[in-house]
């Protein structure tokens, strides 16, 4: 038995037997007796249950493998890792780890690569066409396919994985979960706040478009044009929500790209919030721009004038009490007919309605984790108005706030007077939060002693996660986000993480009353 308690009852057992009770008596021979039993039998109840779990533990880490997305008999499909060969074709993009050693082709955008844990830079390097990339490291903005170089050993990684010849041990629970971290389980029985993120976490992350409510901005555009452009700045092929639902609206999704031809696409990242698409339009031969994403980002982007700004806000406004997020549409002409180009003026086009059901345990988990004494809070990139919709429709409060009250620049009078700590320990959530935020939302509530556990599935959770006492990636989380939590979830839903917090209440109860009935017995015997 290698762990702390079970060194502690040996060394028990040695001083039983070693030191005399004094007055002339032997040594205690019954306590000897009496720990080393117990040792024995908690060895073997321990290899018992390791043993019986250990086809279920490697079929759950078999589900977590790697993924990538590789070029095979002119198709791109998600394969594992563990099967790439040199001169495979792979893709690259925010939030992957690098499955092998790969160089960037000649065609696409620098790449932001994290290879911190290879070469101990602490900042993001920059990679250019031509350039290679290591297995292992983080891919934190960008988009580009590469040819794979090198797999397995004889990575960058591999070589010095090989000299060190080590592993992690990894430990499991029964109801959908992988523990990467054992401690993290006698951390999660005390555990009283988890903040959680919201899209895919507390709701589906399926959304859909009510076309009725779509207002267009753009003078002779109608609704399903405004539709239409969204879905050609998206790409069905990157497995994005928003992107998949706005093709999907479209009666043949092949429309988004009929009778254009795609010169570039800039994918999405956490900074510019938006997608767009550079295109030449085939029957005419003119350059074209279109681009969707967040709503603030798109009106800063077309300078509009306040008048349309302030209508924009009510629509959004209205999108929100309905507990609807608001994406934004903008187009341009690119005369200069190249894709760096900035192209001329912007024009707003229009407003898109976006609904994004809570899963349908989610409310009832809540409740859950409320009656265990686990305080739960929403911490989202969405606007105010539909963190509190939601935050209603869950059941876990609407005292909520925006991410410029953490910096002291909210308007709300009632909290302007409250110290930053305070105001995080008594707020259900906030909104509009960047990973910066969340990772000092994290920080701050540990140093107000409060064991915090996080959940996320994405790039911009991924810090927090890591700060995290319990960092918890959920289901279908990015790479980097499983690289950076301490438990992962294969099942959907926040439901398997309140069997954890049974689970390891349950444990520490057990060793509770354990301690209690051998003393009991102690006293007894004596």
């Amino acid at each position: 038995m290698w762990n702390p308690l079970s060194w502690v009852m040996e060394v028990a057992a040695i001083m039983a037997i070693a030191l005399a009770n004094g007055g002339g008596r032997p040594p205690d021979w019954q306590d000897f007796v009496g720990i080393i039993a117990l040792l024995l039998l908690n060895s073997t109840i321990s290899y018992i249950e390791e043993s019986n779990a250990g086809s279920s533990a490697k079929a759950l880490m078999a589900n977590l493998a790697p993924k990538t997305k590789v070029l095979r008999d002119g198709r791109w499909s998600e394969q594992d890792a563990s099967i790439l060969v040199p001169g495979d074709i792979i893709s690259i993009k925010l939030g992957d780890i690098v499955p092998a050693d790969a160089r960037l082709l000649l065609e696409g955008d620098p790449l932001k690569i994290d290879q911190s844990a290879l070469t101990g830079e602490s900042l993001p390097v920059t990679k250019n066409p031509g350039d290679s990339v290591y297995s292992g490291s983080t891919c934190k903005q960008g988009e580009i396919e590469a040819v794979v170089i090198a797999t397995g050993v004889h990575t960058f990684f591999g070589k010095a994985a090989h000299l060190v010849d080590s592993t992690n041990q990894v430990g499991h629970f029964q109801k959908g979960a992988i523990t990467k971290r054992m401690t993290a389980i006698e951390e999660m029985a005390g555990m009283d706040v988890l903040c959680s993120d919201k899209t895919g976490t507390l709701t589906l992350n399926k959304l859909s478009v009510d076309r009725n409510l779509i207002e267009v901005f753009a003078v002779g555009v109608a609704k399903d044009e405004v539709l239409l452009f969204a879905a050609m700045a998206s790409r069905v092929e990157n497995q994005d929500a928003i992107d998949a639902a706005m093709v999907g609206m479209l009666a043949d999704p092949k429309e988004a790209r009929a009778g254009i031809l795609e010169m570039h696409f800039l994918p999405f990242n956490p900074v510019d919030k938006r997608t767009a698409l550079t295109y030449q339009d085939v029957a005419d031969g003119t350059w074209h721009r279109v681009s969707k994403g967040a709503p603030e980002q798109i009106l800063e982007l077309c300078n509009c004038r306040d008048d349309v700004k302030n209508k924009a806000h009510a629509i959004i406004d209205k999108y929100a009490e309905r507990g609807l997020r608001s994406l934004a549409v903008a187009r341009q002409e690119v005369p200069e007919k190249s894709k760096d180009s900035s192209g001329g003026a912007w024009e707003f086009v229009g407003l898109l309605p976006l609904l994004d059901p809570p899963r349908h345990d989610s409310a009832e988990t809540i409740k859950q984790a409320l009656n265990l004494g686990v305080n739960v809070k929403m911490i989202t990139g969405d606007q105010l108005a539909i963190a509190k919709e939601t935050g209603r429709r869950l059941g876990m409060g609407t005292n909520m706030y925006p991410s410029s009250a953490l910096l002291g620049q909210s308007v709300h009078e009632s909290i302007v007077s409250l110290p930053v700590d305070e105001l995080i320990e008594k707020a259900d959530g906030f909104a509009g939060v960047f990973p910066e935020h969340k990772y000092e939302i994290v920080k701050k509530l540990q140093q107000m002693k409060h064991i915090c556990g996080m959940t996320g599935d994405g790039v911009n959770d991924a810090p927090a996660l890591k700060k995290a006492d319990i960092g918890i990636a959920v289901a279908d989380a990015t790479d980097a986000a499983r690289s950076a939590s301490d438990i992962v979830l294969t099942e959907p839903g926040l439901s398997v993480i309140i069997s954890a917090v049974l689970t390891s209440r349950a444990i520490f109860q057990r060793m509770k009353n354990y301690t209690l009935g051998f003393m009991l017995i102690a006293l007894i015997w004596k």
